[in-house]
């Protein structure tokens, strides 16, 4: 049998794919202050795009995003 694999993620994935690919990744992003998660350019906007413009560490978030998710 072959072993699944966990994709994680990263800092480059749209938030688009992301909220797409794990719905609970909205709900973080949410609590990190990441409030447009739902606005219409926020799903071709990168994570780290949505980070750096409210201010928000990327690289935690990514750390968050991939502990939260499982």
């Amino acid at each position: 049998m072959k072993k699944q694999t966990k994709e994680k993620i990263t800092a480059d994935i749209t938030i688009g794919e992301l909220i797409k690919k794990h719905p609970k990744a909205a709900e973080i992003l949410f609590k990190e202050g990441l409030m447009c998660v739902m606005c219409g350019m926020a799903g071709n906007e990168t994570v780290k795009q949505g980070a750096e413009a409210h201010g928000i560490n990327v690289k935690k978030l990514v750390e968050k995003l991939n502990k939260g998710i499982k």
